[in-house]
């Protein structure tokens, strides 16, 4: 008889780029790529565990890359937290077409189309079985969604960070570039700082060493990798003290 598996963590969050949802094109949403993702996440239904959701605007608007080009950042940051609400939305409707109960939560007031970010009503949400997704970053420029998506993740107790990548982990070296780049199986904060691997930023791994909360870092595009992830094997990258 096969036991089934089981998930080692019980409330997750999920951090994942905008270029994550680009598929083939060159801007916008990829509509296969939105439903690609929302069908992972439907396989882990029966697991009963807790999601919620950071997703980049990068596939849109780089906030950081127009302001190298001479625009004022604090404007080109809010560009680039508008540019996850979109990003939200596709993915809400994506999750919602197959029946998940699904809330957006904006850090940026919004109503008609997201809540406004209360902690107390996201881990309602949860509690619930609802995935919230949360949108507009941390609402402050200068700041990115990699660090909206630590605070968040502490704001609600998540066990994780889950950062679904292209790779399959955290490398010594680009492994685009470098066919010989070597694939870390685990990894300190302090050593994500000092040898300056594009994890996520500063910033955001600081907020996560100072709270203890760990980050797995894996390939989403490898069907059935968050499922293998959440039950605890040994796939991808894992960051700690």
């Amino acid at each position: 008889m096969v036991t089934k598996k089981k998930a080692v963590y019980k409330r997750i969050l999920l951090k994942l780029s905008g270029e994550a949802l680009l598929g083939k094109q060159s801007s916008g949403v990829d509509p296969e790529v939105a439903n690609f993702i929302a069908e992972e996440i439907k396989s882990l239904a029966d697991l009963k565990v807790q999601i919620c959701i950071v997703i980049g605007g990068g596939n849109i608007f780089r906030g950081l890359e127009a302001s190298s080009k001479g625009m004022d950042r604090t404007s080109a940051d809010y560009m680039g937290m508008l540019a996850t609400v979109i990003n939200s939305l596709a993915l809400q409707s994506a999750l919602e077409m197959r029946g998940i109960p699904t809330r957006v939560q904006s850090s940026i007031e919004m109503r008609e189309i997201a809540e406004p970010f209360i902690q107390r009503k996201a881990i309602r949400h949860l509690e619930k079985g609802r995935i919230v997704i949360f949108a507009g970053g941390t609402g402050n420029p200068y700041f990115t969604t990699d660090t909206a998506a630590s605070l968040r993740a502490m704001e609600i107790n998540a066990d994780v960070i889950m950062k679904a990548t292209k790779v399959d982990g955290v490398y010594d070296s680009d492994p685009v570039k470098n066919k010989k780049a070597v694939m870390y199986k685990s990894i300190s904060y302090i050593d994500v700082l000092t040898k300056n691997l594009k994890v996520m930023d500063a910033t955001a791994i600081s907020l996560c060493r100072d709270n203890n909360l760990p980050i797995v870092v894996f390939n989403m595009q490898k069907k059935g990798n968050i499922r293998r992830t959440i039950c605890g094997e040994k796939i991808g990258t894992y960051v700690g003290g």
